[in-house]
């Protein structure tokens, strides 16, 4: 059975160099012809030995995800829904802006924290996905993009950001999506800045810590509500970690943390949690913790149960905000007409018992 080459890191690169019998050197050719240059096919990978680039022909392949559907929205926002096996599928976004353009890759096909007001949520959850399924996110882009625009290999890439805000919490697939953190921070792959790297994460208090330990980026938590009574009935987990750990564990993340801030991400609910009351209480509550806030108007999706805060409504929250000092942006809704919105990303998700059988908590440890 061949070994896909995207699962691996330099480290595990140069392990899988030296089993067949080839010096460790080779791993950072492999990781620029593979990260770099995004090729898939060894015989044109030139710098190498004839005889290496057969045995890789024979012992590994270079496989990212299969493209089901490719969709552009109006503002140039693109989605691509990719096939990971048995029936499933995740979804990638890309975001561009003026000066950059950032991909929001998922980390796990659907999510078990089901958190209410999240279309991903709602789907359950089916499994962790593997390194190549994660970086194979950003190899497959990469390509993608690069073909869109006639770019030539070797000029400067279109991704300049990258957010682990797709479909799952990042942080209960830890090994994995540090593994992909590597590749993604690393001079021979993708060599992006550790400030331009963004784990979103729902409040897993001990894997937050042992990020800030093993590869500290760029951190948003996604806090939605000012107390826990509230937090508690929107994002489950708070049940497990309320909100004086997760600001403590936050405040030990900016230790290491390449921004001297966490970013907090707020989705505001129409009549839940967006009041001048609930913007007050949120100053008070973070008052220790330098941070900035990301207002996030709520995407609808079917059957979901909460509407969107009104303009004036999230004008009000934010200058409550900002008059305390609190640097506050209102999150720009892009890709809604093709379901690409923060929140609404879905896939397919088959063979939903393992959410069950697992259970909520478990996915916390």
């Amino acid at each position: 059975m061949s070994v896909n080459l995207l699962d691996f890191d330099a480290k595990g690169l140069a392990g899988f160099c030296t089993e067949i019998g080839e010096k460790p050197f080779r791993a950072r050719q492999l990781l620029r012809w593979i990260h770099r240059s995004g090729e898939a096919d060894f015989a044109a990978m030139s710098d190498l030995a004839k005889g290496l680039r057969d045995k890789l022909s024979t012992t590994a392949v270079i496989e990212s995800p299969r493209v089901i559907s490719d969709h552009a929205a109006a503002d140039g926002t693109r989605k691509w829904l990719l096939s990971v096996g048995a029936g499933n599928g995740i979804e990638t976004v890309f975001i561009p802006e003026t000066n950059r353009g950032t991909l929001c890759i998922s980390s796990q096909v659907g999510c078990a924290l089901a958190c209410t007001f999240c279309s991903t949520g709602r789907q359950g959850f089916n499994r962790n996905l593997t390194v190549a399924e994660i970086i194979g996110q950003l190899w497959w882009a990469n390509k993608a993009l690069a073909e869109a625009s006639d770019e030539v290999s070797g000029h400067d890439r279109a991704i300049t950001n990258v957010v682990m805000m797709g479909m799952g919490e990042p942080l209960a697939n830890f090994e994995n999506v540090v593994t992909a953190l590597d590749l993604m921070l690393d001079d021979n792959a993708y060599g992006l800045s550790r400030r331009r790297v963004t784990v979103s994460t729902s409040g897993l208090v001990p894997a937050m810590d042992r990020l800030r330990q093993r590869c500290p980026v760029a951190l948003a938590v996604s806090l939605h509500a000012p107390n826990d009574g509230l937090r508690d009935q929107l994002v489950p987990i708070n049940r497990k970690y309320p909100i004086r750990e997760l600001l403590a564990a936050c405040e030990r993340y900016l230790e290491s943390a390449p921004r001297d801030f966490i970013t907090f991400e707020y989705v505001m609910l129409d009549g839940v949690n967006d009041s001048v009351a609930h913007a007050h209480e949120l100053v008070k509550l973070v008052h220790r913790v330098p941070c900035k806030f990301n207002l996030i108007p709520f995407n609808p999706f079917p059957d979901s149960g909460y509407r969107r805060s009104s303009a004036g409504a999230v004008r009000c929250f934010r200058d409550v905000l900002m008059q305390a000092g609190l640097i506050t942006t209102v999150r720009k809704t892009r890709g809604d007409d093709i379901d690409a919105a923060c929140g609404q990303l879905a896939g397919k998700v088959h063979d939903k018992t393992r959410r069950a059988s697992r259970g909520l908590m478990e996915m916390a440890r």
